[in-house]
């Protein structure tokens, strides 16, 4: 958590509304393993992170609420009797989506001015957005004494996403910026929302983000695309979601349906097994096991999904010839984005280094490198700063 970031809101805050605020910190997230399996009710292995968004929110007696975008230097007024959403709102529309969702289950949510900012790198697929709807509606939940449980608040946030930013995300971004757990990944059953965390200790390795900091257009299509490939299936089968398939099953409708979608759905079936595994090796303190884990979810993400990119693809590649990385994948919803690599400690600053200048030389655009701690989900942070 960024306690330098948490000052600079805070005297933001003040400095524009004169007078102190609820501070919130809601963590960015990180998956280790289980792309894409969310929306199938399958399992996946996120993380929240120390790298997420500062809210300071507060009553206001004026007719209107105020909200100022720090990072952007953006303010937006609104009434609340007018909620809807915004043609190309951008973050405006995840504050609106989650207001909006607390309306309709009938709670009446006063005027309030807010400040907040965030150290999440842009379009890295570390979930900006959920953090952002998670702060809000925990920040609105303290201030008006709603009574929300944290599944509660996690449902709002993904609502908010789906009618708002027009994203038919899974639950999982929002449910491990909502419950992360220190020093710890959660083994989330997307089915009944519930989840166990587990205590990793990597050792000698420690996990390295690389941003291509690049995002094509094709991503919010693309997901919502795959998402309807799923659901066709999950249809024909006559199951609720591809959680409940075997690989061997889908054989009845292989000739109904495109060798594409074929193959995405292979993936999905295949990638939720991984998820097990995975968990299975973190026991076990497999970290070989690990590693091939990751390369595998890559390929098929890269192959059979098709939502990777040259430069999620170039990243990967360049850790295969490394002795000292264990495993690499694309991170996210694809198209670009980062790379997470379970890198040997001490060839951290290294490999950063090389892999900088490769990609520079093969892009002619820089890459960005980040080491993350795993982090307590969203909260209120204490005043003292």
């Amino acid at each position: 958590m960024n306690k330098k970031l948490i000052k600079e809101v805070n005297r933001s805050f003040e400095k524009y509304f004169k007078t102190k605020p609820l501070l919130v910190f809601s963590p960015g997230r990180i998956n280790l393993i289980g792309e894409h399996t969310d929306y199938n009710e399958g399992f996946v292995f996120p993380a929240a992170i120390n790298k997420g968004i500062v809210l300071a929110i507060e009553k206001s007696d004026f007719e209107v609420s105020k909200v100022f975008a720090l990072n952007k230097d953006e303010v937006y007024e609104f009434g609340l009797g007018e909620i809807k959403p915004l043609k190309d709102g951008g973050w405006r529309n995840y504050i609106l989506g989650v207001i909006s969702e607390l309306q309709k289950l009938g709670f009446e949510i006063g005027n309030f001015d807010a400040v907040f900012a965030g150290d999440i790198p842009g379009g890295a697929g570390m979930s900006s957005s959920a953090a952002l709807e998670n702060s809000f509606v925990y920040g609105l939940n303290e201030l008006f004494k709603l009574g929300l449980s944290k599944t509660e608040m996690i449902v709002v946030s993904q609502k908010a996403e789906h009618n708002y930013a027009g994203v038919k995300c899974g639950i999982m971004d929002q449910y491990a910026s909502m419950f992360g757990v220190k020093k710890s990944a959660l083994l989330l059953d997307c089915r009944t929302v519930e989840s166990k965390p587990f205590k990793i200790d990597f050792g000698d390795y420690k996990l390295m983000l690389i941003n291509t900091n690049v995002k094509h257009d094709l991503s919010e299509t693309a997901y919502n695309d795959r998402r309807s490939v799923c659901e066709m299936v999950s249809e024909k089968l006559n199951v609720k979601a591809l959680r409940d398939v075997l690989l061997k099953e889908l054989e009845p409708v292989k000739s109904e349906i495109t060798e594409s979608d074929y193959q995405k759905v292979s993936y999905i079936i295949e990638e939720n097994s991984r998820v097990q595994s995975f968990s299975e090796a973190i026991k076990e303190h497999n970290l070989e096991l690990l590693g091939q884990l990751l390369y595998q979810s890559h390929d098929g993400l890269s192959e059979k999904y098709k939502v990777s990119c040259v430069e999620l693809d170039f990243l990967v590649n360049e850790t295969k010839k490394n002795k000292n990385i264990l495993g690499a994948r694309m991170m996210g919803g694809g198209f670009g984005g980062c790379t997470i690599n379970l890198i040997l400690k001490s060839e951290f600053k290294k490999f950063k280094k090389d892999i900088s200048k490769k990609f520079k030389s093969e892009f002619g655009q820089a890459c960005s490198v980040y080491s993350v701690k795993l982090s307590q989900g969203t909260h209120v942070v204490n005043k003292t700063y």
